[in-house]
C-alpha cells in the first residue's frame, strides 16, 4: 500500500508553528472513520501529549475551514490534529497493517519536507555570505574608482607660459 507523497504532503498544515496532519486525512488514509480514531486516541490520552497532539480552538477550525475543502470540519466538535510524533504513536493505537504502512509513507514525506527546508535554509545561508562578500568587495571596487576619478579630475595648476611676460 502506497500513498502518493503529493496527497500527504498537500494534507500537511501549519498550526502554532508545528507541522502537522488533521484526523480527518488521517482517517481516511488509514481507511477509518473519522470518528473511530478519535475514540482509539481518547482512549490512549497518556500516549498524546501536548507536543503530538493539538485539540483546535473553534476559531482555529474556522481558520482551517476556508483552507481545507471539506465544510464538514466547520461544525464538527472537536478536530484533532497530529504532529510528526503523533502521528508515529498513532500507528501503535490503530495496529493495522494500513496504519503501518501509511505510518512509514508520512514519516518519509516528513522527512522529505525537513530536507527540503534545510536545503532552502542552507541555500540562504550561502546567498547571505556571498552578499558579505560582495558588499565588501563592492566597497573596495568603489574606492578604486573614486581615486581613479580623482587622478582624472585631479586640479590643474596653470601652466607658467616661458617667455618673456609683458604687463
Amino acid at each position: 500500500m502506497s500513498v502518493p507523497v503529493q496527497l500527504i504532503e498537500r494534507k500537511i498544515y501549519e498550526i502554532r508553528s508545528h507541522k502537522v496532519m488533521l484526523d480527518r486525512d488521517l482517517a481516511i488514509l488509514y481507511g477509518v472513520e473519522t470518528r473511530v480514531l478519535n475514540q482509539a486516541v481518547r482512549r490512549n490520552l497518556e500516549r498524546f501529549p501536548q507536543d503530538f497532539m493539538i485539540t483546535l480552538t473553534r476559531e482555529e477550525i474556522r481558520n482551517l475551514s476556508q483552507i481545507v475543502i471539506s465544510s464538514d470540519i466547520k461544525h464538527a466538535p472537536s478536530v484533532f490534529a497530529f504532529t510528526e510524533q503523533g502521528i508515529a504513536m498513532l500507528s501503535s493505537v490503530l495496529r493495522s497493517k494500513r496504519a503501518i504502512q501509511v505510518n512509514i509513507e508520512i514519516m518519509r514525506t516528513f522527512v522529505k519536507l525537513k530536507k527540503e527546508i534545510y536545503s532552502h535554509r542552507e541555500l540562504a545561508y550561502q546567498l547571505d555570505l556571498l552578499k558579505r562578500r560582495v558588499g565588501r568587495h563592492d566597497n573596495q571596487i568603489e574606492a578604486i574608482f573614486e581615486a581613479i576619478q580623482r587622478l582624472m579630475t585631479a586640479p590643474q595648476n596653470p601652466r607658467r607660459r616661458i617667455g618673456f611676460n609683458t604687463v
